[in-house]
């Protein structure tokens, strides 16, 4: 890989990270879509018509994160390590509700759909950090109205956030990582095209070939918490040669 200290690196993690952490998938045959219906829990149109049931499916998924079996597992923790010790940036794109990025100690981060422990008011647009249950009755903060707070996640329909950051830094790192990630949802789906597009080296970590596979240069295949400190420690090896 030619790849030298102080290129950019772009990551792109999604539910297979999270997944050895112990935390429910949505696409695999098991996973949390095969269980809910989207429609009714993760689009605009269904939390206008039943909010109550948005609101517990999201109180299950922020109470999962909560138990204290769930902790970041090591391919988080190479990740953070990457950042830490990498002499350029390193922007990890997460896909991702859960906190577990933070807690390994990842900072250059952004969650493209949203945080579980954050809601946002109805009202004034406002985030906030929330740990606790979340109902129609739970008063908005910044005005005291019932009903006027939503999960800060990015439901269908939705356009992902800071997508403007997300495309500079694809337009101008050296290399983009994708770790497990089906190659499903678009537009993280389309970041390799466009990292490539510009000239950036492409590797896919996963368990298993994803839908877009074949857009990448390197592929490897196995356990993240297996393949992406393998990785990592590749890269960083580069620096103390």
């Amino acid at each position: 890989m030619q790849i030298k200290p102080g290129d950019r690196i772009v990551i792109l993690t999604g539910a297979g990270i999270s997944k050895e952490s112990g935390l429910d998938t949505f696409r695999d045959p098991d996973g949390i879509w095969a269980r809910h219906s989207l429609e009714e829990v993760a689009t605009p149109a269904g939390f206008a018509r039943n909010p109550e049931l948005v609101h517990a499916f999201y109180n299950a998924r922020r109470r999962a994160l909560a138990d204290p079996d769930i902790q970041p597992n090591t391919a988080h923790l190479a990740l953070a390590e990457l950042e830490d010790k990498w002499p350029g940036e390193v922007l990890v794109v997460t896909q991702n509700i859960d906190d577990l990025h933070e807690r390994a100690g990842s900072r250059n981060l952004i969650h493209m759909h949203g945080e579980l422990l954050k809601v946002r008011s109805l009202h004034t647009h406002r985030v906030l950090e929330w740990r606790e249950d979340l109902t129609v009755e739970t008063p908005c903060p910044d005005t005291g109205q019932p009903g006027g707070l939503r999960p800060h996640v990015v439901w269908f329909g939705e356009i992902p956030l800071e997508m403007e950051r997300i495309g500079e830094a694809l337009e101008r790192c050296a290399l983009f990582v994708s770790i497990g990630t089906s190659g499903h949802v678009y537009p993280a789906a389309g970041f390799v095209r466009e990292a490539r597009l510009f000239g950036a080296q492409s590797v896919e970590l996963n368990l298993e070939p994803s839908e877009g596979s074949d857009l990448f240069e390197r592929h490897q295949h196995g356990p993240a918490t297996e393949i992406v400190p393998a990785f990592v420690g590749e890269l960083l090896a580069q620096v103390s040669s």
